[in-house]
């Protein structure tokens, strides 16, 4: 019987060591897609003698690279790991195989693996194997490091980010769509760290047309990948001498539009290297439901929204956003015909209006970021 002074001891060691795992899966962010990002360390006699973490699909996970840097000494050690360890065949063996395999003796687990497609439960198989298991340790904060992951497979729909540069009274560009740069140099480095993780980024036609964006991350030489680009372009308006369709050929261009579009300007646009998909249309746009459907059959597990007026308004109001990131510059436009964060009808009470849970307010020099989600069930 473990009293409850041992208890806690096991408790607070768990958590620290659990921790470490987290800044390990965090590596792989923006690289393992449509996989979680896991990490995992090899702890025997209070020493971390493993560690590794998934780098990207169909490389090896977090635990065999543990487990292999661990070596014979993993027999009768604890395996940290932020997600439960897969017990099925997919582009790699299970790893529970490999844990039994090691002579591990207890494995520790942030948090379960919610994906229904998954075949048998990792936990459970391994406590039938007589290895001890803990789970749940900083549960929220593996899951919170798994977010589009598990909307990904609990939902079949990407995981949707906005993310917007605004002036202090709301604006985010001029009457002339003037908008470079309302924020400073370090929120625009953020911003491309946003880019490299997501696995689409999505704008609206007008912002193609207004400001000729390449949207791409800024990427080292040979690492990294660049996203998708969504072009929302219900009508085709797109210009044919966009960079987004002449310039940097390795980012794929994606444009949603409605079925009853010119089949010349389409046949052009695809023939610049460019996809064009036909969505469903409702109220004269694109139908962004069923936009996000296709995205997800084609394995895209996140979307980071970055504009303009139109796109946020209606991705907005048809409650689709997951996250968002609000950057505010200490700027004021000081009128009222600039280019606002969102268009059309508001609520007409505040008690109507959409709720957030700030989770994280940080400053870049003089920039505010807000990182926030939408309250549950506001």
């Amino acid at each position: 019987m473990i009293d409850s002074r041992d208890a806690q001891i096991i408790m607070n060691t768990d958590e620290r060591l659990m921790k470490q795992a987290l800044s390990l899966a965090r590596r792989g962010l923006g690289s393992t897609s449509p996989n979680p990002v896991v990490g995992a360390l090899v702890v025997k006699d209070g020493r971390i003698i493993g560690s590794g973490y998934h780098k990207r699909a169909g490389a090896p996970h977090a635990e065999i690279m543990a487990l292999r840097e661990a070596g014979d000494g993993a027999r009768g050690a604890t395996l940290y790991v932020t997600l439960e360890p897969c017990n099925h065949y997919g582009r790699t063996p299970p790893c529970t195989k490999a844990i039994l395999e090691s002579g591990i003796s207890t494995v520790v687990i942030g948090a379960r693996d919610p994906n229904p497609h998954v075949t048998g439960g990792g936990a459970a198989y391994l406590r039938a194997q007589r290895i001890e298991v803990r789970c749940g340790v900083l549960e929220e904060a593996c899951k919170m490091a798994n977010e589009v992951y598990i909307k990904y497979v609990t939902q079949d729909r990407p995981f949707v980010i906005i993310k917007a540069a605004l002036t202090l009274d709301g604006w985010i560009a001029t009457n002339r769509r003037d908008s470079k740069w309302i924020t400073n140099e370090r929120s625009r480095r953020f911003v491309h760290t946003l880019r490299r993780r997501a696995d689409a980024i999505m704008v609206g036609v007008e912002t193609v047309i207004a400001d000729d964006p390449l949207l791409t991350p800024y990427l080292k030489k040979g690492s990294g990948r660049n996203p998708l680009r969504v072009i929302v372009d219900t009508h085709l308006r797109v210009p044919l001498e966009s960079r987004i369709l002449t310039e940097e050929r390795s980012a794929l261009t994606c444009i949603a539009a409605g079925s009853r579009v010119s089949t010349a300007k389409r046949k052009r646009i695809e023939g610049l290297g460019a996809r064009v998909i036909s969505c469903k249309v409702r109220d004269g746009h694109v139908e962004l439901e069923d936009l996000l459907d296709k995205l997800a059959k084609n394995s895209i597990c996140s979307v980071l929204v970055e504009g303009g007026a139109g796109l946020f308004s209606s991705i907005i109001r048809e409650r689709l956003v997951d996250k968002y990131y609000l950057f505010l510059a200490p700027k004021l436009l000081g009128g009222d015909n600039g280019v606002p964060f969102t268009r059309g009808a508001g609520c007409d009470i505040i008690k109507k209006c959409l709720e957030l849970d700030i989770v994280r307010v940080r400053r870049f020099d003089d920039d505010i970021m807000v990182e926030a989600y939408p309250k549950l069930g506001k």
